[in-house]
């Protein structure tokens, strides 16, 4: 509803969803879906998050932050926990595929929905071109010329023939999702579990072949470059990166056969077991490289591998492990690709459900029930993304991960909203102590926006407010086409957003003036600034949830008020429930 006048309603029909249904997914019993089950849901999120993190996270992080890279992978797991259980709550509540681009929508209307849909598709859409190029600078360990001269040994980006090589494993990892979504749980169940055995080999195979205690104390100590260095690491260095996998699962969770049990218990097993294993790959890259090239390097910063498992285990002439871990380097970023393509479709449909993309995008293929010209999209974004920032995994990583930053910021502010706005909301899975760990949540993805470093912190600034033009063309149209009723005014619906634009604003703001060490002028020096955007990130949150109640009593929002939320017939082929009303 917009200004109290009923819209037509949407057709929530997502990226996999079956052919000739159009009910709407919070509509439907567990004992009706046809979906993913647990352990699938489990194996969804495992793939995800063993994606190419593994493969290059403890390299970059050691060489940003010394041994104290096991602290931010500590950091990045309890702030993804955090951020991962808002949105357990919000997904059970409206367990909708591709869900974290609509919950902006349901809290705060259509303008807000859009720019935080919008940096989710950024942010999801951006892990299929970097998976690829992780693949690709693991081949220069192949002892062949040509793969060798994939990557410069000079910048360790990608050469023109290392582009051309991501660009044909971006297509080929892209159409493995191209059929069906059966396709993706039996294909992901079978290449999780095998690329879940290929860290533990090569943990046990490095940590075997000489383990060396001093390289946690020598060159500077355990925080060489002290904690700044290990607060960017959690951001730039892979670590967010890493945990992002629990995405899918809140994603793809609206396909469960239950999703208020499975998505918190796929998102507890899921981030559980990726710290283990993270942990242990850090402990072991840092025990195993060889003292004589910590020192020929002049410690840990100048240790820089375009392959860094891979490489660190020619080294040591663990020439079975180099082979596995090239095997390792095709089947990652495969199995997090099947969900990366699923979900990043899932954005689109969203997005052309509320009208602000092409609702020709939203069309599901009638025999495979894949949102096909949404995924041509992606493929398209991907290219673009690869051949103009995408030089290597290390570059792009540190843009993505801000973006899945931002793309953070709804959830703990869409719980605070709802448990105002629709108290009687069944929530199979409900926050513990919201009320204290939604906005300490919020402060926390907040610091992690600033520790991502300006002049990244300025760059995905700018690619998510070019959203607010975009609505403001968008609801115009739409305002000049409405027949009958009253289209709500222009300032009207982007008051809701007003706290976001600003957020940002201040953020990309201190972010400038920050440390050096957080890439700023160092006007505010040290610590300064991050104690800044921790003491101002509740004044942001708070009026965040002001906004959403008072978009709600407006009517702007896209969630049903409690007159309209009387439970609805069952749903036949030709019932279109409204998912939004724009």
């Amino acid at each position: 509803m917009v200004g109290g006048r009923r819209q037509r309603p949407l057709r929530q029909r997502g990226a996999c969803a079956p052919p000739g249904r159009t009910t709407h997914p919070m509509d439907m019993s567990a004992g009706e879906r046809k979906g993913l089950s647990l352990f699938a849901l489990i194996m969804i999120g495992i793939g995800s998050i063993f994606g190419s993190g593994w493969l290059f996270g403890a390299g970059s992080a050691a060489q940003v932050a010394g041994p104290a890279a096991v602290v931010a992978w500590v950091i990045g797991v309890i702030f993804i926990g955090m951020i991962a259980m808002s949105y357990a709550e919000v997904g059970s509540a409206y367990p909708i595929p591709g869900g974290m681009a609509r919950y902006g929508h349901l809290s705060h209307g259509p303008v807000l929905g859009f720019l935080t849909g919008w940096a989710v598709w950024i942010a999801t859409a951006s892990l299929i071109p970097i998976e690829s190029i992780a693949a690709t600078q693991y081949m220069t360990s192949w002892s062949f010329g040509w793969a060798q001269g994939l990557v410069d040994p000079a910048t360790h980006q990608l050469t023109l023939s290392g582009t051309a090589v991501a660009l044909v494993l971006t297509l080929a990892l892209w159409l493995t999702c191209f059929w069906s979504v059966q396709l993706l749980a039996r294909a992901n169940t079978v290449l999780t579990l095998v690329k879940f055995a290929i860290p533990v080999l090569a943990v046990l195979a490095l940590i075997g072949s000489g383990f060396h205690p001093s390289n946690f104390t020598a060159h500077g100590g355990f925080a060489p470059y002290g904690w700044p260095a290990v607060l960017t690491a959690v951001t730039t260095c892979g670590v967010v990166f890493a945990f992002n996998g629990f995405q899918a699962v809140v994603n793809l969770g609206g396909a469960a056969k239950n999703p208020g049990r499975a998505i918190p218990l796929a998102l507890v097993g899921a981030l559980s077991l990726g710290l283990v294993i993270y942990l242990a790959l850090q402990v072991s890259y840092l025990g195993s490289v060889p003292p004589e090239l910590l020192a020929r390097s002049g410690g840990w910063q100048g240790v820089n591998l375009n392959s860094p498992f891979a490489d660190l285990a020619g080294l040591l002439m663990l020439h079975w492990v180099v082979t596995m871990l090239q095997f390792g380097a095709f089947i990652s970023p495969a199995g997090s690709n099947i969900a990366n393509v699923a979900s990043a479709a899932y954005m689109v449909t969203n997005l052309a459900e509320t009208g602000f993309f092409p609702r020709k995008l939203a069309a599901v293929h009638p025999r495979y029930g894949t949102a096909r010209p949404a995924m041509w999209l992606n493929l398209a974004f991907s290219v673009v993304l690869l051949v103009t920032v995408g030089r290597s995994w290390q570059a792009l990583a540190g843009v993505v991960s801000a973006a899945m930053v931002i793309s953070y910021l709804i959830g703990p502010i869409a719980v605070g909203v709802l448990r105002r706005t629709r108290p009687d909301l069944p929530r199979p899975f409900r926050l513990p102590a919201a009320g204290v760990l939604c906005p300490v949540t919020f402060a926390f993805a907040a610091c992690a926006l600033y520790w991502s470093k300006w002049p990244e912190t300025g760059k995905i600034t700018v690619l998510t407010l070019v959203a607010a033009p975009v609505a403001a063309l968008v609801l115009r149209r739409r305002a000049r086409s409405a027949s009958g009723g009253r289209q709500a005014g222009l300032l009207r619906q982007f008051a809701p957003a007003w706290w976001m634009i600003a957020f940002l604003l201040w953020t990309a703001a201190v972010s400038a003036l920050g440390g050096k060490d957080f890439g700023g002028r160092d006007v505010l020096p040290g610590e300064l600034g991050t104690v800044l955007i921790a003491v101002t990130a509740p004044l942001f949150y708070f009026w965040a949830v002001r906004s959403g109640v008072r978009a709600h009593a407006q009517g702007l929002t896209g969630d049903p008020t409690p007159a309209e939320a009387a439970p609805a017939p069952a749903a036949t082929d030709d019932d279109a429930r409204p998912m939004a009303s724009v």
